[in-house]
């Protein structure tokens, strides 16, 4: 299966494709049964491999092994996985994609930050020359095959994100990213700069950019979305709750036959799904 091909096409879809943010095999499985998208978060994966936050402490290995078995329990899902810098060598960033890409990856994100990078919707990140950065973009273009490269930019003074959108448009980079954009008439003035490439907009809660519906998002010409923590951020609300429950009940436990809480039954047969011997069976959700 050409995995790349697969996500250009939705991408290229009259409506915004959503991927949805992972950050371990649980919560992929889970989001498995609402889309049929993945976007391997950078957030997501520092918290949960590390327990770090994220700020350049993923090393390529475990995030390809990840992918690997990502792609194994969901051979039909779109896989985006965010390759933050590259993992700061050229030629590493090349080695890295063409890894990815025969694991199954259906694209990365190739950001222009140097290090210490910081989230995309943290202050203080740092840019690399944007000549530096074509440079590392082009190689890792040239050594793709049919994976999809989204050509990220964070800057976030407004004459240096115009200057540098344009010039990533002109690439042979599938989409273009303006991390961290602020506001609605951002959106549109990217829009207009790039052209007809394809435009990606990150959300993510209690980010920078504003939260938008995938009908607004579609109405301003945005190609694709992902949601980089959704999964992350319910678990930590929902483990802190039950947990404080489990406190004040003394260590008793609910009862899931009351509550309709998943109990061991529920999440084995959800589990179970993710079996390569199973798949034949199983269709991703579609959106």
């Amino acid at each position: 299966m050409l995995y790349g091909n697969s996500l250009r096409e939705a991408i290229s879809s009259p409506h915004t494709t959503p991927l949805i943010g992972i950050y371990d095999m649980y919560s992929a499985s889970i989001a498995a049964q609402h889309y049929n998208g993945f976007f391997v978060s950078g957030f997501g994966f520092a918290a949960s491999h590390y327990g770090l936050p994220d700020i350049g402490f993923i090393a390529w290995p475990d995030m390809l092994a990840f992918v690997e078995r990502l792609r194994l329990a969901f051979p039909e899902h779109h896989l985006l996985v965010d390759i933050d810098d590259g993992y700061v060598d050229h030629e590493v960033a090349c080695h890295v994609v063409q890894r990815l890409e025969r694991t199954g990856a259906s694209g990365v994100i190739l950001e222009d930050q140097r290090r210490p990078r910081r989230c995309g919707h943290a202050d203080g990140k740092l840019l690399l020359p944007l000549e530096e950065y074509l440079e590392k973009l082009h190689l890792v273009l040239s050594a793709r095959k049919d994976l999809v490269v989204v050509a990220r930019t964070d800057a976030s003074e407004e004459s240096e994100i115009l200057r540098r959108a344009a010039a990533l448009a002109e690439t042979d980079a599938d989409v273009v990213l303006v991390d961290g954009v602020r506001s609605v008439e951002w959106i549109r003035k990217v829009r207009r700069v790039i052209g007809d490439k394809p435009l990606l907009f990150n959300q993510i809660a209690g980010g920078k950019s504003p939260r938008l519906s995938l009908t607004e998002l579609s109405g301003l010409g945005v190609d694709v979305a992902i949601y980089s923590t959704p999964c992350l951020f319910a678990a930590h609300g929902a483990i802190d709750g039950a947990l404080s429950d489990l406190k004040t009940s003394d260590g008793r436990l609910p009862d899931t036959r009351e509550t309709g809480a998943i109990g061991v039954k529920g999440a084995t047969e959800l589990l179970e799904k993710n079996i390569s011997r199973h798949h034949g069976n199983r269709r991703p959700a579609k959106v």
